[in-house]
């Protein structure tokens, strides 16, 4: 599975030491491995999306009752083996020191989604566009949500080389997000489809990190001047939970 979200950056356009914070990308989804990588934050004018991975720090993870300690599996990758930990309505603290100082972030773990459906679980993108005419949603998702919690639904092409859409060009994204906000249902038109084939609609109920994070990502230009929201203290980045459904989707 991909990550819910990578383009978090870690640049921050100040005159400033920017390998004094680290930066902290992790996810806690049941049914995914617990991972966190942290990093350094890459020069202004580098452009890779992060710099450095950190190596050699001691990362926990908090539920209220019980402190889990991760391994360094790889370089700057800290993980920990049971899933089990993860449940509904508990707040997960991650902690590390960094440089003499304390880092550390909270997330609490969202409801799994209930009610997940579609009307229609197929659709059928067009190659020509036709100015002025606006066509229906090829389908609806729906699900519940009284709560008006954030959800987010990704779009998986499972294929291994899926043919495109004719007029669609070479470098169209395949896979893609679509932020439902606090909404229950979520209309899907045919044009959102670069490609043909079986797609994964997966529908995320997220915490308010990660819906912020979102927007940033969705908002931000490179011309900006504003560091995007973190929820790290002592440092930037996301650390954010979320939980999941899954329908199938035939794009023909």
């Amino acid at each position: 599975m991909l990550v819910l979200f990578t383009g978090f950056t870690a640049c921050r356009k100040q005159a400033v030491d920017n390998s004094v914070l680290p930066v902290v990308v992790g996810y806690l989804i049941p049914g995914q491995p617990i991972s966190v990588k942290v990093y350094q934050q890459k020069d202004i004018t580098d452009t890779a999306v992060y710099g450095p991975l950190i190596t050699g720090l001691k990362l926990s993870i908090n539920d209220g009752t019980h402190t889990y300690l991760l391994s360094e599996t790889a370089t700057g990758t800290y993980t920990y083996p049971d899933q089990s930990i993860l449940s509904a309505g508990k707040t997960y603290i991650l902690s590390f020191t960094y440089n003499g100082t304390t880092v550390s972030a909270s997330t609490l773990m969202p409801a799994k989604p209930t009610g997940y459906t579609t009307d229609f679980d197929y659709a059928y993108p067009s190659s020509t566009n036709s100015p002025g005419i606006i066509l229906p949603p090829a389908f609806t998702l729906r699900w519940d949500n009284p709560d008006s919690l954030n959800h987010v639904v990704i779009f998986m092409n499972d294929e291994a080389s899926p043919p495109s859409v004719s007029g669609r060009g070479l470098n169209a994204p395949i896979n893609f997000t679509i932020d439902a906000k606090q909404a229950s249902s979520l209309a899907v038109y045919a044009r959102s489809f670069n490609y043909y084939g079986t797609y994964r609609a997966i529908l995320y109920s997220v915490d308010k990190v990660y819906a912020d994070a979102l927007k940033s990502n969705a908002n931000t230009s490179s011309q900006e001047l504003t560091d995007p929201p973190t929820n790290v203290v002592n440092g930037y980045g996301i650390f954010a939970s979320a939980q999941t459904d899954t329908l199938a989707i035939s794009v023909q």
